[in-house]
């Protein structure tokens, strides 16, 4: 499993109905994508949900490789980059993927990045992310949790996927525009290692 997201920060007078719009439009595209397990389109809008920015933010989770590098280099990519400039890619290992217990859509997630501390047991830090995305999963309300490790930064990044506004879970929310799942049910669930 491989874990992909991009920001693109907006102006704070955004108008955040052109980014609705364009998901709608656009969104299914890649609902049936070979080698995408799941893309979330996520937003965050200024002064909702304790945003301090107009965001648009998708983050994927992805089966090969090949599927990741068809999209970023084979079309859709291309598209956001002319509308919008061709922003960073972040990338990450998966580390671990739990599917919740909630049987309603995905409305809202949950982002969080930390730093692996210099000095930590690198088997430790991973059994402790592991550990977070199943105690995430078993939360009321979850849809689905994730876990993955950039190591060229040292960072984990957590992901998870609400049907409410209210999740247990700490870092930025964000509301989900759209699920694509092509993949999700062949995705492997506990650590990835």
């Amino acid at each position: 499993m491989h874990a992909m997201q991009y920001e693109l920060t907006l102006p704070a007078d955004y108008d955040t109905g052109i980014v609705r719009a364009r998901v709608a439009r656009v969104g299914h595209l890649l609902d049936d994508w070979e080698g995408l397990a799941i893309k979330a389109y996520l937003l965050r809008e200024r002064g909702a949900h304790g945003s301090p920015v107009n965001q648009y933010a998708p983050f994927y989770l992805w089966h090969t490789t090949e599927g990741m590098n068809a999209f970023l280099w084979g079309g859709p990519f291309q598209g956001l980059s002319d509308d919008f400039g061709r922003p960073a890619v972040r990338q990450w290992t998966g580390l671990a993927y739990e599917e919740g217990a909630a049987g309603a859509p995905a409305r809202f997630a949950v982002r969080r990045r930390t730093p692996v501390p210099d000095g930590a047991v690198h088997a430790e830090v991973a059994l402790e992310a592991a550990a977070e995305t199943a105690r995430l999963a078993r939360q009321d309300g979850a849809v689905l949790a994730a876990a993955a490790v950039d190591t060229s930064r040292w960072e984990i990044v957590h992901l998870s996927l609400w049907e409410h506004g209210t999740p247990k879970a700490d870092g930025d929310l964000f509301q989900v525009l759209h699920l694509s799942a092509p993949g999700r049910s062949a995705l492997s669930g506990g650590r990835q290692w």
